[in-house]
């Protein structure tokens, strides 16, 4: 057999490889990539992974194609990976000039992506041969790159390329955004933080707003229980709604004298509303998952038929993902429809439940 048949050979068995085995660098909030890993282990079984920044940064292998692997991922989204991208070049890495070359001449011959909008997402370890910022990566990946004739974007992409910069590999991926979880670089979503903002749970709202395409001005009356100090209450007084918030607590004094507001100073299982009196509710209490799944079921009667709930669940447990599906199932079986249920970047220790009544 000639060289150049060996050589075609080769590729063809390479590319078989690829076609039934992805690799993919996946992010989750710290401390919860095991939980992440194990999501992965339920939709696909076996698979191989490897922690490259500890409790939220892991490499695994999938034995899916890329495409396979994305279209379930993507359609069964998972709770607790945040954020991957797939995997198309790893380099070992020794020297960062050496790494930096080899992923120019790798994207340089994506000739699908040239001409279009691109973000260019960097993150490296604390050891990677990249001794710079992550921002002054993606400058020189950029210089690289100027015959691609790239138009730079942060918001809407068509294209994402992504590099992780670890300690002796480098792993690069292109790949559009919606394939990602989210477009922002390891799924981190950034707010600014406002003049006068009460907290920074209104960041939660935000995130929910857009992860789930929450319509939170198009609501009309909101319950807000455990409302103090009332972040969330400001921000469902921002997008026009009249808000009832209920809270033993004070709220914040920026508050005081709205119009659209009625504060109830009692505890939440106390308190009892008109049937159908709300199309929103919202819960994002510092308490007992348990006890806030039974307070929030309780006043669910207060809800309309078609009206949406966004509740946080602390997850005070070290068995996270069963009293995940304890408090969903406590819920559907309240006439609530899981819409939505992620740990979003600024929930912490906590995930976020979007419900719609039916």
């Amino acid at each position: 057999m000639d060289e150049l048949n060996v050589k075609q050979e080769l590729e063809e068995e390479n590319q078989s490889e690829r076609d039934y085995h992805s690799k993919w660098v996946c992010t989750a909030n710290h401390g919860f990539a095991p939980y992440a890993q194990e999501e992965l282990r339920r939709m696909f079984g076996s698979l191989k992974s490897t922690m490259m920044i500890p409790g939220e940064v892991f490499v695994v292998t999938i034995d899916s194609s890329e495409n396979e692997a994305n279209r379930l991922i993507t359609t069964r989204t998972p709770i607790f990976l945040r954020h991957l991208f797939p995997v198309h070049l790893e380099i070992a890495a020794d020297t960062s000039l050496d790494a930096l070359s080899a992923v120019e001449e790798f994207l340089l011959k994506r000739e699908e992506i040239g001409g279009s909008s691109a973000a260019i997402q960097i993150r490296k370890t604390e050891n990677s041969p990249w001794k710079e910022n992550p921002a002054a990566l993606r400058g020189e990946l950029q210089r690289r790159l100027a015959p691609l004739e790239l138009e730079y974007t942060v918001q809407s992409p068509a294209w994402i390329i992504s590099l992780f910069a670890a300690d002796h590999v480098w792993y690069v991926g292109v790949s559009h955004p919606e394939d990602n979880l989210s477009d922002w670089n390891g799924g981190a979503v950034r707010f600014q933080r406002e003049e006068g903002q009460i907290s920074r749970a209104k960041f939660k709202l935000l995130e929910a707003e857009k992860q789930f395409g929450i319509p939170f001005h198009s609501f009309l009356n909101a319950l807000d229980i455990g409302a103090a100090p009332g972040g969330w209450t400001s921000f469902l007084l921002e997008r026009g709604l009249e808000v009832t918030a209920v809270d033993p607590a004070k709220m914040h004094p920026s508050l005081a004298g709205n119009k659209n507001l009625r504060v109830i100073h009692k505890n939440a299982a106390d308190v009892s509303f008109r049937e159908n009196e709300f199309d929103l509710i919202v819960c994002d209490m510092s308490w007992s998952p348990k006890l806030m799944a039974r307070m929030v079921k309780g006043l669910l009667y207060s809800l309309q038929p078609g009206g949406t709930a966004v509740i946080t669940v602390k997850l005070l447990t070290k068995k996270p993902m069963a009293l995940v599906k304890e408090i969903m199932e406590t819920f559907e079986e309240s006439r609530m429809q899981i819409q939505g249920a992620k740990q979003l970047f600024h929930n912490r220790d906590e995930i976020t439940l979007y419900m719609i009544k039916y």
